[in-house]
């Protein structure tokens, strides 16, 4: 029987230590194992890079709680990504949200590019424009999207796109890292594979790196694990061992992240020092009922568009509370200047075009006391009038 997915957090995949019955699985720091014989190993590991105990039991969590077939756990959710791409060849192209995380379109545009595999921005909410790119060129073979999009927080339709994308061959990959399987499954809205910066609420403490990917097809399960292998880029026992140990406590966190973004972007709202506010909670955003169809939450993320009348530098600068520092999804309450940090290396023109203004502020809201994180904005704007 299926249990919560607030058990699933805590007793979900291997949870269990079969050994010696330890309820926190043991970090593994081995390298390499014996073999009792020429082709037979004592539990199936040979050496560290091709599976790991501790990383095997994160692996089987993550498949679980995105109800995939397996899961894959790499050193970073660029090297995630990095290795999804690899399934791709020379001469295949992907479709890409308008809005998505700046190292996205920096691997395509400076990378896989050198490779002959090839990319296009585009509106995956306009579904009319997105089927028709998809009629009218073959090459593409693959749609990469984010929703809610970093950093404007844009809704895409899941299980439209994939329905599309699947009459045409077209591989869905979802980057979830906003969302986290405890508020969208997108397997479960048809995508075929779905990615994390496992760094970000999965992890939650600001204390790890780690990229996450879960396909649901054994097929390219095989063949992504044969790429985790052989381009190596996976991730260490003891940061498997922490990202488990953050999963655990994420239901609660994730809630409180919830509560805390609604109540700052309501005085975001209501403050006079923000043009416009960027929040999936409001009932007036874009996207709002589709957000609900697929997602039960709004998440933690709040951007808006810092008013003329304020120093972008000074309201920064006299932040207290939150810091002014790159990523999201800790505990802390974290702010960030998109077009100067996450961004930066997406070219000022396509920036400007897609909405990623200068004045732009994205806030990671934390789980500290609500009141306290408005207070922090409030002092800092007043500080900050020019």
């Amino acid at each position: 029987m299926a249990k919560n997915i607030n058990t699933l957090l805590i007793h979900g995949g291997i949870s269990e230590d079969e050994t010696t019955g330890a309820v926190s699985i043991p970090i593994y720091q081995a390298t390499t194992f014996r073999q009792t014989e020429l082709g037979k190993t004592k539990a199936g590991y040979e050496y560290g890079r091709a599976g790991n105990p501790t990383r095997q039991a994160l692996e089987a969590l993550i498949a679980e709680l995105e109800e995939g077939i397996e899961g894959f756990a790499f050193a970073s959710g660029l090297a995630a990504l990095t290795t999804v791409i690899m399934l791709f060849k020379s001469g295949d192209k992907f479709l890409i949200s308008q809005n998505v995380y700046g190292g996205t379109f920096r691997i395509l545009d400076k990378i896989f590019k050198n490779f002959g595999v090839s990319y296009e921005i585009t509106d995956t909410t306009d579904l009319k424009v997105f089927e028709k790119k998809l009629k009218e060129d073959k090459s593409i073979k693959g749609t990469i999207i984010e929703t809610p999009a970093n950093p404007l927080l844009t809704i895409t339709d899941i299980k439209a796109v994939a329905e599309i994308a699947k009459k045409y061959g077209v591989t869905t990959i979802v980057d979830n890292t906003f969302m986290t399987p405890y508020l969208q499954k997108p397997l479960l809205l048809g995508a075929d594979i779905v990615v994390h910066s496992a760094t970000k609420y999965l992890g939650g403490h600001s204390d790890v790196i780690a990229g996450l990917a879960v396909i649901k097809d054994k097929d390219t399960a095989e063949r992504l694990k044969f790429f985790q292998n052989a381009a190596g880029s996976i991730l260490e026992p003891f940061d498997s061992w922490l990202l488990m140990r953050g999963i655990k406590t994420l239901g609660v966190r994730i809630d409180r992240h919830i509560e805390n973004a609604q109540y700052v972007a309501d005085f975001l709202k209501n403050s006079g020092s923000a043009q416009k506010v960027f929040y999936p909670g409001f009932k007036d955003s874009q996207g709002y009922e589709i957000h609900n169809r697929q997602a039960s939450g709004a998440g933690g993320m709040v951007s808006f568009l810092l008013s003329k009348e304020h120093s972008l530098n000074d309201f920064v600068k006299n932040l207290k509370t939150a810091a002014f520092a790159e990523s999201l999804g800790g505990v802390e309450s974290l702010v960030c200047h998109p077009a100067s940090m996450t961004h930066a290396s997406i070219p000022k023109e396509i920036r400007d075009k897609i909405g990623i203004s200068d004045n732009l502020i994205r806030v990671s809201v934390g789980i500290e006391d609500k009141k306290d994180i408005v207070e922090d904005l409030k002092q800092a704007f007043l500080k900050s009038k020019i």
